[in-house]
């Protein structure tokens, strides 16, 4: 008998429950890395540059359940917000869900381990600065959070059903 498709393969993101939604994340980091907007052309900036909450060997906030009363312009995601978002990085399953396309094989709830998002080289490990050691915005500016690495190949869109 043949399992049943996981959650996020049958529910759209505004029917998953807080858990299912949460469960989503798969702990990369790259949405807290800070991002600068040009004002004349809107062109998005990526820089390695981490929230004062983001812890950079877990990849992971430091105080989630407060993080917007810590940092107020912190973005609370939900289903509305991800479609109108355009900095959420290629690989962010939110963003690809909302896309139509499925979770690769390194995400937490793909692989079982949630060292793959790190071992395929789509976190932040290793390669962010904290706020207090940055000095300048524009000084830490790189590209690589709004690429796919190498080592983990996007999914081919696919339909829902």
């Amino acid at each position: 008998m043949a399992s049943p498709e996981p959650f996020w393969r049958t529910k759209t993101l505004g029917a998953m429950t807080r858990p299912e939604w949460e469960s989503l994340c798969d702990g990369c980091g790259r949405c807290c890395l800070h991002k600068l907007r040009d004002a004349e052309t809107e062109e998005l900036v990526w820089t390695s540059v981490a929230c004062r909450l983001l812890d950079g060997q877990s990849c992971q906030c430091k105080d989630y359940a407060n993080r917007k009363a810590r940092v107020p312009d912190c973005v609370k995601l939900t289903p509305a917000k991800v479609g109108a978002i355009d900095w959420l990085p290629p690989t962010c399953a939110y963003r690809l869900l909302a896309e139509g396309r499925d979770l690769p094989w390194w995400h937490p709830l793909v692989s079982g381990d949630p060292e793959t998002v790190h071992s395929a080289g789509v976190s932040v490990r290793g390669r962010s600065v904290a706020e207090r050691d940055a000095g300048a915005l524009e000084e830490n500016a790189v590209d690589w959070p709004g690429r796919w690495p190498a080592s983990a190949r996007p999914i081919p869109r696919r339909r829902r059903a």
